[in-house]
């Protein structure tokens, strides 16, 4: 099985947040996942829920400030071992191209 989740972990701060969310990030090192982050959050792959959860609190803890925003989306597809790239691959194959697109 393969847990699938998009993080996103920021401190309710004016001005940028990329300092603290390195700290997220770098967080995510400790932990048997993999992971990928993207503009938008990052997107993590784990065995058990239990080993993404502790991921995520890690990283979640990892930022400081007075008030911290998380945002958790998880995909527990039980009965299949599907990985992240598998279900971007099957966008594609409908798509007949990659998904993605530079302006």
């Amino acid at each position: 099985m393969t847990v699938i989740a998009m993080l996103s972990v920021a401190p309710v701060v004016e001005g940028s947040m990329s300092e603290e969310v390195a700290k997220a990030v770098a967080a995510l090192d400790d932990f048997d996942v993999s992971y990928e982050t993207n503009p938008m959050g990052t997107v993590i792959e784990a065995d058990t829920i239990g080993e993404l959860l502790d991921a995520v609190e890690a990283a979640h803890t990892a930022v400081d400030g007075d008030r911290v925003s998380t945002f958790l989306k998880i995909d527990d597809k039980r009965t299949s071992d599907q990985r992240a790239r598998d279900k971007v691959d099957a966008v594609e194959k409908h798509l007949g191209r990659e998904a993605k697109r530079e302006r």
